[in-house]
């Protein structure tokens, strides 16, 4: 299986970025089968009672699934844009903006990953009523996790520009060689 890396060595937000949308895929893919156990309640039936932890995982699941799907989308170029504006603008005024709206971008990442911390620190302590062992603290993880990947996908950026516009090489092809990828 081929993978992709960027030619000019950017290893690290590579790895970032794999491992974001790791988790953005095992989140993914585990909502559905917990949201159709919960829809089909066989439990409170063969058990006696309807299981309670369906819910909040699936929650948690979706909450992950935002904030490192969001970061992995970044950086590949597929988040949500409005360019109507930058785009009638032209091409000088044009790299301010986009500059402009990487600074605002790092500010609120930066932001969401104190407070999101304090947040989760100030939780820590308190449990789910459905999942006494799971802290509250925890479930909220996610939102500065998500967060500082988005800002450091964002320092890439800045300094590397758009990932689309960044050479790729194939490694573990036949043969073991790294061979450019045509866009």
């Amino acid at each position: 299986m081929a993978a992709l890396v960027d030619c000019d060595g950017g290893v690290f937000g590579y790895r970032l970025g794999v491992l974001s949308a790791y988790w953005f895929e095992r989140s993914k893919s585990l909502v559905a089968p917990i949201l159709g156990h919960s829809a089909f309640e066989g439990t409170r039936y063969v058990l006696g009672s309807g299981s309670a932890w369906p819910e909040p995982v699936a929650i948690m699941l979706m909450v992950i699934f935002t904030f490192l799907g969001g970061a992995a989308a970044y950086r590949a170029g597929s988040h949500i844009a409005v360019q109507m504006l930058t785009n009638a603008l032209p091409p000088a005024l044009r790299k301010v903006f986009g500059l402009l709206a990487d600074a605002v971008m790092l500010v609120v990442c930066g932001f969401i990953v104190v407070w999101g911390t304090r947040l989760c620190v100030e939780t820590w302590g308190q449990s789910i009523d459905s999942l006494p062992w799971m802290p509250v603290g925890a479930t909220y993880a996610a939102l500065p996790l998500g967060s500082l990947f988005t800002g450091l996908f964002v320092l890439e950026r800045m300094l590397r520009g758009p990932q689309s516009r960044r050479p790729l090489v194939a490694f573990g092809e036949p043969g073991g060689e790294l061979e450019p990828v045509a866009r």
